[in-house]
């Protein structure tokens, strides 16, 4: 249990690390849909812009797998790991071809 845990408590850095490359007026300190929010009014994002969309994507599948870190490994928790990792890829991309 302890190293899903560690390994979702990564992953959300990863993406932060990701996002927060970029001169933003505040960075974003966290994934909770409140966190995000705020961020994207702060730094006038457009709520609709497939980056913001990217980063909620990210956060709901790592809520996902808070819940799921509790019971057996199953499929669809791997599934979903790898998801991330290719959700970080995604938002990574989308930040260098956006001038935001």
């Amino acid at each position: 249990m302890q190293h899903e845990f560690n390994n979702r408590i990564a992953a959300q850095r990863a993406i932060l690390r990701v996002i927060n490359r970029k001169a933003w007026s505040e960075q974003l300190f966290g994934l909770s849909s409140k966190a995000i929010d705020r961020w994207v009014s702060v730094n006038r994002i457009e709520p609709s812009s497939q980056l913001v969309k990217l980063i909620k994507e990210v956060s709901a599948k790592l809520f996902f797998l808070a819940n799921k870190s509790q019971e057996q490994v199953t499929d669809e928790y791997s599934a979903v790991r790898a998801e991330i990792a290719t959700a970080c890829e995604s938002i990574r991309i989308e930040l260098e071809d956006t001038l935001i």
